[in-house]
C-alpha cells in the first residue's frame, strides 16, 4: 500500500498587489495554520517519505513550514510543474516516484487538489481549503500502477476543524 497526502498551500498573502501570483508568501494566518496542521500531523503519527512542493513561493514555504514541525528530514523536491498543474500533470509526476518512498506529500493549489482528490475517491470535496490535506491509501504497491478512482481516503482535515 502506499500513501499519497495532497495538500494545498497555506494562505497567502494579497498585501503587496504588486508581487505576481507565483512570488505571494504566506499572510499571518497561513503561518499560524502551519503549526496547527503539523500538530494534527504528528498526533496522527504521519511522516512522509518524500515531499513534493510546488515552487511557487506560498507552496514552498508551506512545505518547507510543515516539514520543520513534524521533524522531517528527507528531500522536498520543488517542481515548476505543479504550478497551474493539471491533474494529470500531477499524475505523471506521482507515477514516477521512486517505489523505495511509501508515503507521499504534495504540497499544491486550487483547483488542482480538490479536482484530483475528487478524482481519486469515491466521495465527493467540494472544495480543498487552504492547507488542507486529503489523506488516500492507495491500494498498489509500485506508483507506476497509480490510477484514477483508486484512492480511499483516509481522512480530509483543514485548519479550521480546529478552532
Amino acid at each position: 500500500m502506499k500513501n499519497l497526502y495532497l495538500i494545498r498551500h497555506a494562505k497567502s498573502d494579497w498585501s503587496d498587489v504588486s508581487k505576481s501570483d507565483f512570488d505571494r508568501s504566506l499572510n499571518k494566518r497561513g503561518e499560524k495554520a502551519i503549526l496547527t496542521m503539523a500538530k494534527a500531523l504528528k498526533e496522527k503519527k504521519i511522516m512522509p517519505d518524500i515531499i513534493l512542493s510546488s515552487s511557487a513561493k506560498r507552496a514552498k514555504l508551506t512545505a518547507k513550514g510543515l516539514a520543520k514541525e513534524i521533524e522531517y528530514s528527507g528531500k522536498i523536491k520543488y517542481i515548476d510543474a505543479l504550478y497551474m498543474a493539471e491533474p494529470e500533470t500531477i499524475q505523471g509526476l506521482i507515477k514516477d516516484i521512486n517505489n523505495k518512498y511509501d508515503s507521499l506529500f504534495i504540497v499544491g493549489h486550487n483547483p488542482e487538489t480538490t479536482e484530483l482528490s475528487n478524482m481519486l475517491i469515491d466521495d465527493y470535496i467540494d472544495n480543498v481549503p487552504t492547507l488542507g490535506i486529503v489523506a488516500l491509501k492507495l491500494p498498489i504497491n509500485d506508483w507506476k500502477a497509480f490510477k484514477i478512482g483508486k484512492g480511499k481516503m483516509q481522512f480530509f482535515i483543514y485548519p479550521k476543524m480546529f478552532k
